[in-house]
């Protein structure tokens, strides 16, 4: 079992992940998607640094991973859960080329961001709570023996489909004419078609297609992209205050053992907030470990 499991290779993550290596506790960090920081032309206002791209600062979080004993994974984490037996732990799933993955840990730092992406349909928002759903793992068991869909073409969305699959035998993974880029699960049927609306009032009665076919279903998850920091939070029962993730002083969630720091949690997204809430979150997170070895 790894000691502390950090979603999220970005400022919070890697500068959590330092404090953690030093202390002497197993660190894995995942970095699926790239961060904000890898897409920032120029970083001027960082203490200390002179000015760098985004990708360079990224390039060098990094290697001060590396040479502190933390690995480092460019693998899509796909799910978060509690694990099994005592003491308690969690279970993070990713998704590498070479098949799922399953991973145990003591202690999550959640840094992943929180860019939730919805589709530009109508009918979305006012269908939300109506058989529209963002989390498969909260709303899946009220949609049992149900006719479903997914929308979405990656890992994640392939991996909420092969959870509702084992809820029901009537499941559509909807790619909204994208190329699926991950192996479509079993028992998943695949429509690839644009879709065009959401049909019904008080609660979802199917999709149109561009091409005007409609198809019938009771509930539509949504799983576009990677999954954010707040797709993780919604599976764990974390609480979110204005979009945002509820921590503590100490970067502490309501879930113990699980920390979120960075974008996710932040009102000003800066580098130099989202490195000083990942060290925030670092520190906690070694003690709670520590704590949890004693017991």
């Amino acid at each position: 079992m790894t000691d502390v499991i950090i979603i999220g290779s970005g400022p919070a993550g890697v500068s959590a992940a330092l404090y953690t290596a030093r202390a002497g506790l197993s660190t894995l960090v995942f970095g699926g998607r790239p961060s904000a920081l890898e897409k920032a032309v120029s970083i001027e206002n960082y203490y200390g640094v002179a000015p760098m791209s985004g990708p360079d600062l990224y390039e060098t979080g990094l290697r001060q991973l590396a040479a502190v004993g933390a690995e480092w994974r460019r693998e899509e984490v796909v799910g978060l859960g509690f694990g099994d037996g005592a003491p308690p732990c969690f279970t993070v799933e990713s998704a590498p080329a070479s098949g799922p993955a399953r991973y145990a840990a003591r202690a999550v730092i959640l840094a992943a961001g929180n860019a939730r992406k919805s589709p530009d349909l109508p009918g979305l928002a006012a269908l939300e709570g109506h058989g529209v759903s963002y989390c498969a793992v909260c709303d899946g068991f009220f949609f049992r023996g149900k006719r479903v869909g997914i929308l979405g073409g990656g890992a994640y969305a392939a991996h909420e489909a092969a959870y509702l699959a084992g809820l029901t035998g009537d499941v559509t993974l909807f790619t909204d004419g994208q190329p699926l880029t991950a192996p479509l699960p079993d028992g998943v049927r695949l429509e690839e078609r644009p879709l065009q609306a959401l049909m019904g009032e008080e609660k979802l009665t199917g999709v149109r297609l561009q091409d005007g076919s409609l198809a019938e279903l009771e509930g539509l998850f949504i799983a576009l992209g990677s999954a954010s920091a707040a797709d993780f939070a919604v599976k764990l029962g974390i609480l979110s205050e204005k979009g945002r993730i509820a921590v503590d002083d100490d970067q502490q969630t309501n879930v113990p053992g699980v920390f979120a720091a960075g974008d996710c949690t932040a009102a000003i997204k800066q580098v130099a907030v989202a490195a000083g809430q990942g060290a925030v979150a670092g520190l906690a997170a070694i003690r709670y470990v520590r704590q949890m070895k004693k017991a």
